[in-house]
């Protein structure tokens, strides 16, 4: 049997059993001071030469691994155990230690462009996991879903949100199954799904926004955003060929999920995208940013939103993507079929697109209250 010996703290040594029957636990319960950690699931003991002894002679026949501390700081350690157990096979290999370092990043990342997943959630991942090894987990110590369950509930604690919880809580699983190994499976509990009606602009605050952008730039891309539906991730990256004028048609390439789909390109917003190229004439890119050859960020493009939002005076908690949702809302209203939108938008599932039906006020508006039918109540 395999013994992992992990250092804890100077008072501390964690034992790691491979194995943990009746009979393997009666060793470690020989040991004076012994301790059980269950939310690391590993023993420790104390970091004596006495405890040492103790533990070595309550497994004889073992091999035993010492991790990179005691290799780096502690030979004179494992040349003592190592000789007086010489017999007992004991390995100077250092188990996996649960780390993170700039090669941890580089399999991480290596790993998620593998398996095709977007630039965002690379970003995303890593810094998720960047997080965690700085201000929570401590070093040498082992992961299971306690530690993932412990963390989850520590963000839960300051607040963040719940789609931020299982965005870590994701990012965790796939580094330490995916990249690192260490789990097979896992049941950590996740916070349930938040369900929010988005805050929707109506005709008059879209004309009232557009209205109030003089730049030919700003103007087409919050023209595009409202008459094609797109994320913002999407405007800035169009480029002038993606602008259909004789099918009327905008084509979005690799969206979210890495799909390509076609949305709809208005009269009203070719002028617009129009007489924006001909002062511009932008090359490349339809919106080019500041740096050569890069496209214009989505920061520059919410910035542009917001300032529209204070010259149009209106006051209500949205961002650019509020075009999008303000896009499909007014197509229901509009008497759109709910799929013919689900596929303007490019969404997988139809469940996501039937979230417009609770904001939409077509068939609200035809309801009328209880209140308006008793007629005046003043005397």
């Amino acid at each position: 049997m395999r013994i992992d010996l992990i250092y804890r703290d100077e008072l501390t040594i964690g034992v790691r059993l491979e194995h943990y029957g009746v009979e393997e636990r009666q060793g470690i319960r020989s040991v004076p001071g012994r301790r059980w950690v269950p939310d690391d699931k590993i023993w420790t003991i104390p970091y004596t030469l006495a405890a040492l002894d103790c533990l070595f002679e309550a497994y004889p026949g073992c091999s035993f691994a010492w991790d990179e501390h005691f290799h780096r700081e502690m030979p004179d350690i494992i040349e003592r155990y190592g000789t007086r157990n010489a017999e007992e096979r004991v390995t100077p290999t250092t188990p996996q230690v649960v780390s993170w370092n700039t090669e941890r990043k580089k399999q991480l990342q290596d790993a998620l462009k593998a398996r095709g997943y977007s630039d965002k959630t690379l970003k995303a991942y890593t810094s998720q996991i960047e997080r965690f090894f700085s201000r929570f987990f401590r070093k040498g110590s082992s992961f299971d879903d306690a530690s993932v369950q412990n963390y989850a509930l520590s963000l839960l604690e300051k607040g963040l949100s719940h789609a931020y919880v299982n965005q870590a809580i994701s990012a965790l699983n796939f580094y330490f199954r995916i990249v690192m190994k260490e789990a097979q499976s896992t049941s950590c509990v996740r916070p349930k799904k938040v369900n929010k009606l988005p805050d929707i602009l109506s005709l008059n605050e879209v004309a009232r926004l557009l209205k109030a952008v003089t730049n030919p730039k700003h103007q087409a891309i919050l023209y595009l955003a409202y008459t094609s539906g797109l994320r913002v991730s999407e405007v800035v990256r169009l480029r002038p060929a993606d602008c259909d004028r004789e099918r009327k048609t905008v084509k979005v390439r690799q969206g979210k999920g890495r799909k390509d789909r076609q949305t709809l390109l208005s009269a009203m917003a070719t002028e617009v995208l129009d007489r924006y190229i001909e002062l511009e004439k932008p090359e490349g890119w339809l919106f080019p940013g500041q740096r050569k050859g890069s496209h214009l960020t989505e920061r520059s493009a919410q910035k542009v939103f917001e300032k529209a939002l204070v010259q149009a005076g209106i006051d209500k908690p949205v961002s650019i993507h509020s075009l999008r949702h303000a896009f499909a809302t007014h197509l229901l209203e509009n008497g759109i079929d709910l799929r013919y939108i689900q596929e303007l938008l490019g969404h997988q599932s139809v469940r996501t697109t039937e979230r417009y039906t609770h904001v939409s006020k077509r068939d609200i508006g035809r309801i009328q209250s209880p209140l308006d039918r008793m007629g005046g109540l003043e005397d």
